[in-house]
């Protein structure tokens, strides 16, 4: 038997959303090997500096050009090799990836246990997000511990038929993250662009496959508003798919408080969160973290998985339409009662001690 645990990560969100349970499982003493599978291989030092964590193993799974399915098999047979050899007593996947289904898979295919943090998101439809909703529902049914973020993801999971005594309830660990970095300095070198004092800044990011043919829309939109506005400036780090990147190509200097730019290193996307007034994303991460700002957020897809926020006033739906997240983004801008609301009103996500709660349970359930 080797390391206790093995925390199978292989894109920027399983890193920032594990990395707090590695350090809570390792403060407890308990050994956690952090395993990549390459993924978002570039992203992943960034996300993991902040937490002081470093690949312990690198499978280095990714090919240009390969498709999900070659992908996926590739990520299955890296994986089972690595786990039979090394054999940790439990596998921790996280989240709607490629690498947790197939973390989960090989933890299976070896008769070892898996538990799943950030288990119990639905959005009710298999198309959105594609392929994201099919592999976290897959993973769902494999591992032993169910880790939920909110009390609706677990009435999720019990309404599919999944035993009570597998589920906890934690908050977020994404949650935990954005708080941790916030309490941090700024990094003495950023890769953000420089911003006025004065602007209202918006946040915006755009990579979900199912909105891929959208994201010409939403630049447009973005360059509409700045246009428009002298005080508004957009930042939208670029995600390394090569279609996000062909369509944004045109936007690149298209006004000069439209910044496109590389991605961030995770503590620069913080205190990016800390500076803006807005978020405009069709990510998960910036929807759970974004609130712990008090601030609003315009979902540009069609559906959410993380209702709980549209509950508490942080999230508006806005779907792939250019023109109505034109007119949506000025709305919310012009809202100040709505922005000094949300300022006061608590994260749903979490608290900030999800990881604590988890690694306390996995000490019960190793």
């Amino acid at each position: 038997m080797g390391a206790e645990f093995a925390a199978v990560l292989g894109t920027r969100p399983e890193a920032i959303k594990l990395a707090p349970v590695v350090v809570a499982l390792r403060s407890r003493g308990l050994p956690c090997l952090v395993v990549g599978t390459g993924q978002h291989r570039d992203l992943l030092a960034g996300a993991l500096a902040p937490f002081h964590l470093d690949l312990d193993v690198d499978l280095d799974a990714m090919r240009e050009g390969q498709s999900l399915s070659d992908l996926m098999a590739r990520l299955i047979a890296g994986l089972g090799q690595w786990i039979a050899q090394a054999r940790p007593r439990r596998v921790l996947v996280q989240g709607d990836t490629a690498t947790a289904l197939a973390g989960a898979l090989a933890a299976f295919h070896l008769r070892l246990p898996c538990a799943h943090v950030e288990a119990g998101l639905r959005s009710g439809r298999l198309d959105a997000p594609w392929p994201e909703e099919g592999y976290r529902r897959m993973v769902d049914r494999i591992a032993d511990r169910l880790y939920a973020p909110t009390p609706g993801a677990r009435d999720n999971l019990l309404a599919e038929g999944v035993e009570a005594s597998r589920i906890l309830v934690t908050g977020q660990t994404g949650v935990d993250a954005a708080l941790w970095v916030a309490k941090r300095p700024a990094p003495a070198s950023s890769g953000l662009p420089r911003l006025g004092e004065r602007t209202h800044i918006i946040y915006a990011t755009a990579h979900r496959r199912e909105g891929q043919t959208a994201i010409a829309s939403t630049l447009e939109a973005l360059r509409r508003v700045v246009a428009e506005r002298s005080d508004v400036e957009v930042v939208l780090p670029l995600h390394p798919n090569p279609e996000v990147r062909r369509q944004a190509l045109p936007f690149m200097n298209a006004h000069p408080r439209l910044h496109v730019i590389e991605p961030l290193d995770y503590a620069d996307s913080v205190h990016l969160l800390s500076r803006a007034a807005l978020v405009v994303t069709d990510s998960g991460g910036l929807q759970e973290e974004a609130p712990s700002f008090g601030l609003p957020v315009l979902v540009t897809r069609e559906v959410t998985e993380r209702p709980e926020g549209a509950a508490a006033g942080f999230l508006r739906v806005v779907g792939l339409d250019g023109a109505r997240l034109h007119e949506v983004i000025v709305s919310v801008l012009d809202d100040q009662k709505l922005r000094d609301r949300l300022q006061h009103t608590p994260n749903p996500y979490g608290d900030g001690h999800a990881a604590e709660r988890i690694a306390d349970d996995l000490t019960r359930f190793p």
